[in-house]
């Protein structure tokens, strides 16, 4: 793939953040927010920043099919195409909508790549602090033109520093979860924003993140940066992560030594 693309997307991103997100955070009236299903959010920013983003990636694929967040909230069926033939794209739009609905920091805008089902490459941005993550597959990872590994010398388990998302967790797990959390250097509670959290293990700022809902959106994106970039995203049963994945449960981390350790932390195995 050449970076022509990555260079094109990351662009279209800036320009989808700086004309339509960012100018309206904080700036949402009540008529600009609607609940799409109980407990889930999405404003008008959504919705436009969707619909900028789609049109720009099928100009770069002629021909490619566009499944974003919103376009699935009104036609499910769109999923079927994630283990399709040719070109398919991932897109969600605002990552973190609930943050970006009531003012909070922080929000990202991503996008994935699948040829032939296969993710080929990635972008996820930050527009708030400027931090543009890409990658191709067998190419590497950059943050902010710059490559980036995760791997090095692996902290005891008692130095590590993650998130584990426990909402959504069954309560069995969620309790094995808070069990363990002693054992781990500092477990944090989440951001609200997949995108966010990604970046964070590809900067260092912690070296995991635990999910439990899967929304291909959410992370197809982050997944394969941080895979490219020298780390692991497996299911708990420690089966590797596609996006058209119907199962739950998530552990992301900078590298297989430390999925093991976490594992064996949080989830007892």
């Amino acid at each position: 793939m050449a970076d022509r693309l990555l260079a094109d997307v990351d662009a279209l991103l800036r320009e989808a953040a700086a004309e339509i997100v960012v100018p309206m955070f904080r700036r949402l009236d009540a008529a600009d927010i609607a609940e799409k299903a109980p407990g889930e959010v999405v404003t008008v920013a959504d919705r436009r920043a969707e619909e900028l983003i789609s049109a720009g990636l099928r100009r770069l694929r002629p021909g490619s099919v566009v499944v974003g967040e919103e376009a699935v909230a009104a036609d499910p069926d769109l999923l079927r195409y994630l283990r399709g033939d040719g070109d398919v794209w991932l897109v969600d739009p605002v990552d973190g909508t609930a943050n970006f609905a009531a003012g909070r920091r922080p929000f990202a805008l991503m996008v994935a790549l699948l040829t032939d089902g296969v993710p080929v490459a990635s972008w996820v941005y930050d527009p708030l602090d400027g931090t543009m993550a890409t990658c191709r597959a067998g190419a590497g990872t950059r943050l902010d033109g710059t490559p980036v590994r995760t791997s090095g010398p692996v902290p005891e388990v008692g130095a590590l520093r993650g998130t584990a998302m426990t909402r959504f967790l069954p309560p069995a797990t969620r309790q094995s979860v808070a069990a363990g959390g002693g054992r781990i250097g500092e477990l944090l509670p989440g951001q609200h924003c997949a995108g966010r959290e990604y970046l964070d293990v590809l900067t260092g700022r912690q070296q995991f993140v635990l999910f439990w809902r899967t929304l291909p959106w959410d992370h197809a994106p982050g997944t394969l940066l941080v895979r490219e970039a020298g780390g692991v995203a497996r299911r708990f049963d420690g089966t590797d992560y596609h996006p058209a994945d119907d199962g739950r449960g998530l552990l992301v981390a900078s590298s297989a030594e430390i999925w093991d350790e976490v594992r064996a932390a949080l989830l007892g195995g």
